[in-house]
């Protein structure tokens, strides 16, 4: 007999993120120790994957946390991760070990962020890189990417803003493809909307042969520059972890440092 599958159930959502991983039914086969027909009779809804199987599928797509959990669901099984709020107790030890970490890194900036660029987390250092931002911005809940590219926000001391403003969209269309969300589909509509100010600063790297993309950036008077590095959990386990990133600002050429070197005189 065959069934007929609805969209929502489990073999179009797999049959989805196989295609979005440009993987052949074959290809996928071999990672999970399978056979094309098996992959086939699962996505046309002919057969019932095994929880288990559904769970191998969903690591050898790279899917999210928080879709394996989707498809658990559409295949009737119970969600296998849990969505811990991070202000939970169980989560205590990981709040202090961020805390930490981000605070180790003073005077350099550093923050956490979720999955939709909200900060859960900062340090000092982040307060220069938001010198001047108004008000109204700086109400909870913080979005690192209003901040940075709202016209009232970071953006106008933002030396390189085109350079800068391109790498974070374009960082943002990875994340929408990785993840699908429609939430973070329409915060990088608005904020890609957003009018781009004319910093006027002409040629934004100067001579200093930088490794990596810097954000140069105005403070009191001088333009400071960072390289940008994002760190995640490895293997993570529950959704709310897998979700966080810790984004640290290194000094990016000799006068930063010597500058950053002298707030903690």
């Amino acid at each position: 007999m065959t069934t007929i599958a609805s969209d929502n159930a489990v073999g179009p959502l797999l049959r989805a993120w196989r295609e979005q991983r440009r993987v052949s039914q074959l290809e996928l086969a071999l990672r999970a120790d399978s056979s094309a027909r098996h992959i086939s009779f699962i996505e046309t809804g002919r057969s019932r994957p095994s929880e288990e199987m559904v769970l191998r599928l969903a690591e050898h797509l790279d899917v999210p946390v928080r879709e394996r959990n989707a498809l658990l669901l559409a295949a009737g099984y119970a969600p296998r991760y849990p969505e811990t709020p991070l202000d939970d107790p169980a989560l205590g030890a990981l709040r202090e070990g961020i805390e930490r970490l981000i605070q180790g890194y003073d005077p350099y900036p550093a923050l956490v962020l979720d999955a939709m660029y909200n900060v859960v987390a900062a340090n000092r250092g982040i307060l220069m890189l938001l010198d001047g931002v108004p008000e109204h911005l700086l109400e909870p809940p913080l979005n690192a990417m209003r901040l940075t590219l709202h016209p009232e926000g970071m953006a106008p001391r933002i030396r390189n803003l085109p350079e800068w403003r391109g790498h974070l969209l374009a960082q943002m269309e990875r994340q929408i493809a990785l993840h699908r969300s429609q939430p973070l589909r329409e915060l990088y509509e608005e904020v890609a909307a957003y009018p781009v100010p004319d910093t006027g600063a002409g040629e934004p790297f100067d001579d200093v042969p930088y490794f990596a993309l810097p954000m140069q950036i105005e403070h009191e008077g001088r333009v400071l520059s960072f390289i940008s590095s994002i760190s995640t959990f490895n293997t993570p386990m529950d959704v709310t972890v897998a979700e966080l990133a810790i984004e640290t600002f290194l000094p990016a050429d000799p006068a930063t440092v010597k500058y950053l070197q002298s707030l903690m005189s």
